[in-house]
């Protein structure tokens, strides 16, 4: 199971909107206070739907919290300044994937100490940053990539259409 952390997060939107890529994907949530809105916020559960039975998350008052309670955990640190980009990584299962807060990201000097475990994801020169709740799907689903994505439904199926010998052809 991959681990998304989330510090100090602002926008219950984007928590929803990850909250669902969470219960979609089985990773767990991990939140760290302070947290920018409240956990029963109506945009959060909106943003949400109807995941959050199907998800498992947790809540810490801080980093030091987080880090005794989640001892010898790998991680990756997500951030527009890292010196490599995210797809040159390896993701092993139980990796926990780290954001910082919408407006400022991480704490530089969180990102000084672990500047070997950081990674960005490639944009133009001319953008800031990208939407919280789109890296976490980006880099969430390169982990799950590289592991060949364990326990997740890979087909879909359509009614009325072909099973797998199917010919497609008969149907247009």
């Amino acid at each position: 199971m991959m681990h998304i952390v989330l510090v100090q997060p602002e926008i219950p939107q984007n928590t929803g909107n990850i909250a669902r890529t969470c219960a979609a994907t089985g990773a767990m949530l991990h939140l760290i206070k302070p947290l920018g809105f409240s956990l029963e916020d109506k945009y959060l559960k909106r943003a949400g739907l109807d995941y959050w039975n199907l998800m498992r998350y947790r809540v810490y008052e801080d980093w030091k919290e987080f880090l005794a309670e989640n001892p010898g955990a790998k991680m990756r640190f997500f951030t527009t300044k890292a010196p490599r980009d995210y797809a040159s990584c390896r993701y092993e299962d139980g990796m926990y994937l780290v954001f910082g807060r919408e407006t400022k990201g991480l704490d530089e000097d969180l990102l000084r100490l672990e500047y070997e475990r950081c990674v960005r994801i490639p944009m133009r020169a001319e953008a800031r940053s990208l939407n919280l709740s789109n890296s976490v799907a980006i880099a969430l689903y390169e982990a799950l990539r590289q592991q060949q994505f364990p326990g997740l439904k890979e087909e879909g199926t359509l009614a009325g259409a072909p099973d797998a010998q199917g010919d497609w052809r008969d149907y247009v």
